[in-house]
């Protein structure tokens, strides 16, 4: 008989298993080095449909044909700049507040007082060098009132795309100005999605883990492990798979292909399961997201494209 082997069950590359601390999630954004302007973009998943497409992708099978894939609907509310955070050396070093905040805004976070004088804010801008800093990011918000959700925005920071003069420039642009999802990703390009799972709450460790069922002879239950551990060390080791918590965890889906993108008046997204109808930008990926209808993302630019995602080109008929 050969040796009995049995991996072991559960991956400790996500240890430790409970709930987030936070929804939308940190980045590194330096390891991203691709992108058009803003290197990432706050969305929320509406749900999933069947995508009815015609495939242009060369060398496919189907190519010319019409086929059916799994796409989701993501709606983009647009975003506006918070604030402006300067770095030296890996460490923030000044940080610099936008105006005319949103008064949703409030709600998440405590607002600089009206005695505060934007107008130096303003020539302080204009006065920074860029050779003073490494690096420069944004934090933004998104204006989630638009989407009729919630009136509560989801705030976070967002690195740049080019040299820190360039990022400057981007802002001077932009601020106080409403963000879109369509200034920053195009059809057909790839996208990675970060964001939480669907919370399933305290479960067992044959659906946490993955263990086998027992004899259905066994004693002391079937969804268990047959044993927790000797006698010495006289304890329960981490590795054991028992029961507790599972989702709400922070998962990445990498390279997602971007089927359609465009304005609430271009395609007509409404009567979604769960959410109900889409009233701004969005975009669709193909393939599934995690996370429940109405949970917040973000849409970053790929961290390594693969060749396959890329190449795969469709244009979307309808939505089934």
């Amino acid at each position: 008989m050969p040796t009995r082997k049995s991996p072991r069950k559960g991956s400790l590359q996500f240890w430790p298993r409970k709930r987030a601390a936070k929804f939308l999630p940190r980045v590194n954004w330096d390891a991203i080095n691709s992108g058009k302007n803003l290197k990432g973009f706050i969305c929320y998943k509406a749900g999933m449909s069947s995508a009815y497409v015609l495939d242009n992708t060369p060398d496919s099978m189907t190519k010319g044909k019409k086929i059916t894939i799994p796409a989701t609907i993501l709606a983009c509310p647009t975003m506006k700049i918070f604030s402006i955070r300067f770095y030296k050396n890996n460490k923030l070093v000044k940080e610099l507040l936008a105006e005319n905040f949103d008064k949703e805004l409030k709600r998440k976070i405590k607002l600089p007082s009206a005695k505060s004088d934007d107008k130096k804010k303003k020539i302080e801008l204009d006065k920074i060098k860029s050779e003073d800093y490494d690096n420069v990011k944004v934090v933004c918000y998104s204006q989630v009132k638009k989407t009729g959700l919630k009136k509560t925005p989801d705030i976070i920071e967002i690195g740049l795309v080019g040299s820190v003069q360039e990022k400057i420039n981007f802002i001077k642009e932009n601020l106080g100005k409403e963000v879109s999802v369509l200034d920053v990703f195009e059809k057909n390009q790839l996208v990675d999605l970060r964001g939480l799972t669907k919370g399933k709450g305290l479960v067992g460790p044959v659906k946490r883990f993955g263990i086998t069922l027992k004899s259905h002879k066994s004693e002391k239950g079937r969804r268990r492990p047959g044993s927790l551990g000797p006698w010495h060390p006289a304890r329960v080791i981490f590795k054991v798979p028992m029961a507790g918590q599972l989702g709400m965890f922070t998962r990445v889906i990498y390279n997602n292909k971007i089927i359609e993108s465009g304005k609430p008046e271009d395609r007509e997204l409404k009567n979604i399961k769960n959410f109900g109808n889409v009233k701004t930008d969005y975009i669709i990926v193909g393939g599934s997201i995690q996370g429940s209808a109405k949970r917040q993302l973000l849409i970053t630019a790929p961290l390594r494209q693969s060749k396959k995602q890329l190449k795969k080109d469709y244009e979307l008929l309808e939505l089934r």
